[in-house]
C-alpha cells in the first residue's frame, strides 16, 4: 500500500526543475530560486496530509511556490507590502543591490515587473501553462491573466533595448580567503577542518534534505566516500560558492553563506545541475 504522499513524491521530482525556473525568475536569483523551491517542496508535504479535495496537484503546488516567493520578496525588501495586483507601484531594492545586479540577465528583466505580471509571464511564457492553468493557479480570471501578460510582454520589450548593467564581480578579502580556505581544505579531504567552521546552527539543503546544527556533520562523511570530485572558488550573484568538477568536468556548485567566521548555510546544488542553466559564473583565479 503506498503512503498518502506517493503520488506528490512523484510529481514534485517531475516538477522541480521547473519549479526553479519560476521560483528563479520570481527572485531574481537562481541561488534564491532553488533555495525557495525546496522550501515549497517541504511545504506542500507538510500540507499534503491535511488537504482534501486538491483538483489539480501541480496548480496546487506552483500556488504554495507564488505565496512562498512574495514572502520571500517581502522580508527581503525589509517588510515592504508586495500586492499581486498589476497597478500597485512595486519597486524590489534587491535589483539594484550588488547580488542583484549580478544576476542572470534572463532574470535581471522579470525584478522589473510587478508581481502579477511576473508570475503570469513566467508561468505562460517560460514554463509553457495554459491560460487556464495559470489563472487556477494565481487564482484569477483568464482575462486577469491576459491583462497581465499583455502589461508584462510590453514592459519586457521596452527593457529589452535598455543597455545591460556591466557589474564588477568581486567578493570582499574576508568572503574571499573563507572561501579558499574551504576549498582548499576541501580538495586536501580535510574534512574535520571543514566541521570545525560549521556554525552551531548550520542548515545544509542538498537533494530534497534540509539538516541543522549536529546532523550536518556527517555531509562531509558522505564526501569522503567520493574521490573524482575537485572544488575550485568562484563568484556567482555576487556571492561565494564553490565550483564542482566531476572527473574534471563542471557539474554543479555549492553556495555558502557566512556570519563571524563560520558558514551558516551551504547549499549543495549536487543533485539541480539545472541550476547551471541559469546563473552567471565568474571563476576565482
Amino acid at each position: 500500500m503506498h503512503a498518502p504522499n506517493d503520488e506528490l513524491e512523484r510529481l514534485l521530482y517531475g516538477i522541480r526543475p521547473r519549479l526553479h525556473r519560476f521560483c528563479a525568475r520570481m527572485l531574481g536569483s537562481a541561488i534564491d530560486g532553488e533555495d525557495i523551491a525546496h522550501d515549497t517542496m517541504l511545504k506542500a508535504l507538510e500540507a499534503f496530509p491535511r488537504q482534501s479535495g486538491i483538483d489539480n496537484l501541480e496548480a496546487w503546488v506552483f500556488r504554495i511556490a507564488r505565496n512562498t516567493a512574495l514572502d520571500f520578496l517581502r522580508r527581503r525588501n525589509r517588510g515592504l507590502v508586495v500586492s499581486v495586483g498589476d497597478e500597485a507601484e512595486f519597486v524590489d531594492y534587491y535589483m539594484n543591490s550588488d547580488r542583484g545586479l549580478q544576476a542572470a540577465a534572463s532574470l535581471r528583466q522579470f525584478m522589473r515587473l510587478p508581481p502579477a505580471q511576473r508570475a503570469s509571464v513566467i508561468l505562460m511564457d517560460v514554463i509553457g501553462y495554459s491560460l487556464e492553468e495559470v489563472a487556477g493557479i494565481l487564482e484569477t480570471t483568464v482575462p486577469g491573466v491576459k491583462a497581465s501578460l499583455h502589461r508584462g510582454r510590453e514592459r519586457l520589450q521596452v527593457l529589452a533595448n535598455e543597455p545591460a548593467a556591466t557589474p564588477l564581480v568581486a567578493l570582499p578579502e574576508l568572503e574571499r580567503k573563507q572561501l579558499l580556505n574551504y576549498v582548499d581544505r576541501f580538495n586536501a579531504r580535510d574534512f574535520d577542518a571543514l566541521r570545525v567552521l560549521l556554525a552551531e546552527d548550520v542548515r545544509l539543503d542538498v537533494n530534497r534534505d534540509r539538516l541543522y546544527g549536529k546532523a550536518v556533520r556527517q555531509y562531509y562523511s558522505r564526501y569522503a566516500e567520493v574521490f573524482d570530485l575537485r572544488l575550485a572558488p568562484a563568484v556567482a550573484e555576487g556571492q561565494a560558492v564553490a565550483l564542482a568538477f566531476v572527473n574534471e568536468r563542471l557539474s554543479y556548485f555549492i553556495a555558502f553563506d557566512w556570519a563571524d567566521g563560520k558558514i551558516n548555510k551551504i547549499l549543495d546544488f549536487r543533485y539541480a545541475g539545472y541550476v547551471l542553466d541559469l546563473v552567471d559564473i565568474t571563476p576565482i583565479a
